[in-house]
């Protein structure tokens, strides 16, 4: 469903743009997504309305093939995480005003207190952005839907390694979780209503 307003009280909610995740899948796709979600944390902020940053630290205790080293067979890998690796990347200008919030599953609603953040500034609209598209992302806009927000996905300022999961959250899943949008549509929606 495409984007039918916003809320007076809206958010925006950045998942995993930080150095370690943004450098390992470099390219003009991320490169798009961190400029895009840059550009919403600058309107939000010009609009008064609350930036909130997600980074993550950890990965669900679960064994997957996906977070197998393929070397050592163990959990996250046999190399250690350089110290900026959790930092977020310096596009997003992050400013004091800012929310963060550290994560250490794939929702940025699970353990973090996000809800109650959430809750206290009144917000009942949150747009999301980030990386991973099928993973932080979907997490996120599914977790935030059980919670009673209108969900916003701002399809254009989101990526994911997999071009086809990618495809695939915001052609299927995304509908049944709110309305899509791009970054453009919103910020103009943004200026409409303020």
């Amino acid at each position: 469903m495409a984007l039918t307003t916003i809320d007076p009280t809206c958010a925006l909610v950045v998942i995993d743009l930080q150095k370690g995740i943004v450098s390992a899948r470099a390219g003009a796709r991320v490169t798009d997504a961190v400029e895009r979600s840059a550009h919403l944390a600058d309107e939000f902020r010009r609009h008064g309305l609350p930036v909130v940053l997600v980074n993550v630290t950890g990965r669900a205790p679960g064994r997957t093939d996906a977070v197998r080293s393929r070397e050592t067979g163990r959990s996250g890998g046999g190399a250690e995480r350089p110290s900026d690796w959790a930092e977020l990347v310096d596009e997003l200008g992050v400013r004091p005003g800012d929310h963060l919030i550290t994560k250490r599953r794939r929702s940025a609603f699970h353990d973090t207190g996000l809800d109650t953040l959430l809750r206290d500034l009144g917000v009942t609209q949150v747009v999301l952005t980030g990386i991973s598209t099928s993973s932080g992302v979907e997490s996120t806009a599914r977790s935030a839907a059980d919670h009673g927000y209108h969900v916003v996905l701002a399809t254009d300022a989101m990526v994911d390694p997999d071009p086809e999961a990618h495809r695939h959250s915001v052609e299927r899943v995304f509908p049944k979780l709110g309305e899509t949008a791009t970054a453009t549509e919103v910020v103009t929606m943004l200026e409409a209503t303020r």
